[in-house]
């Protein structure tokens, strides 16, 4: 087991992805979730570093990511982007689930667009629709700032009053409305998984106000914050949480429908990237108070 410091393997997977990336300096960062990886392929002049040749990125063994990261330009605007994440429910330590992120963000990344699939909670919503995320709900009942704090990553304390960008929501809103596309504005509620959500914890997530549920995004989040970096969330609704049909939930329903919907969601964020490239350069911190 490594005896690094978490500063230590953030800066040494920093150092190690620009020896393979060159001098780009990314202006995004994106995380990819379940069946979300063609958004990768949309990435021009890319650059591809697999997970397997970074020591301290751990290794996804979830079918629907790639586990790569891929450094490239979408609409003209640099980005890197971890195509497919590693899982809390895969046994790792929450704060090792934190480097990849934290190094995007040390490579120049001002801004994090984390993606995720999720089961809808809100009646409204239907498989395939968008949802960008207003809040957060942490039901995994665990941190990844847990521990002691490193001053040079960030601050002990982390305000998530306005951990999702009003900003950047109020762009992606904007370009999604352009485009005719539904995206609707929901809160994220994030279990530890890997077994699906009972109709009586979707029943009391929704009286606790979530929209939708999923086993990932929140440590990612707090960590992006945790370092200043301004944040956006999207979440596509893969199938519906359990108990609002009479329906098993399946791995296999939520890449279908990732697959599925594809396009529609690469659309949307090109158009978005650019845009929202622009609103970083005026204001490239907002620092965790």
């Amino acid at each position: 087991m490594s005896t690094l410091s978490l500063y230590d393997k953030v800066m040494a997977t920093r150092d190690a992805l620009r020896e393979r990336i060159g001098d780009r300096s990314p202006v995004m960062a994106l995380i990819l979730g379940s069946g979300l990886g063609a958004i990768a392929d949309a990435a021009e002049d890319a650059a591809v570093v697999s997970y397997d040749d970074l020591e301290h990125i751990p290794r996804s063994t979830v079918p629907g990511h790639a586990g790569q990261f891929v450094c490239g330009k979408i609409a003209g605007v640099e980005c890197i982007i971890m195509s497919g994440r590693t899982h809390f429910y895969e046994g790792h330590d929450l704060s090792e689930l934190t480097v990849g992120v934290r190094a995007m963000i040390a490579l120049g990344a001002r801004g994090v667009l984390v993606t995720n699939a999720a089961g809808g909670i809100h009646t409204e919503y239907r498989p395939g629709d968008l949802m960008c995320i207003t809040d957060h709900m942490n039901l995994q009942w665990v941190n990844p700032l847990r521990g002691p704090n490193d001053d040079r990553l960030g601050q002990r304390f982390v305000d998530m009053s306005l951990a999702y960008d009003r900003e950047l929501r109020r762009i992606l809103a904007k370009e999604a409305a352009a485009k005719k596309l539904t995206l609707h504005m929901g809160v994220y509620a994030a279990i530890s998984g890997p077994s699906y959500e009972t109709p009586a914890e979707i029943k009391a997530m929704r009286t606790l106000g979530a929209d939708a549920v999923g086993m990932s995004t929140v440590h990612e989040v707090i960590a992006a914050r945790h370092q200043g970096a301004r944040v956006i969330g999207v979440s596509l609704i893969s199938n519906l949480a359990a108990g609002i049909e009479d329906a098993a939930l399946s791995h296999e329903e939520v890449t279908l429908t990732a697959n599925r919907t594809a396009s529609r969601t690469i659309e949307l964020l090109t158009a978005f990237i650019p845009k929202a490239a622009k609103e970083l350069a005026k204001k490239p911190r907002n620092p965790a108070r």
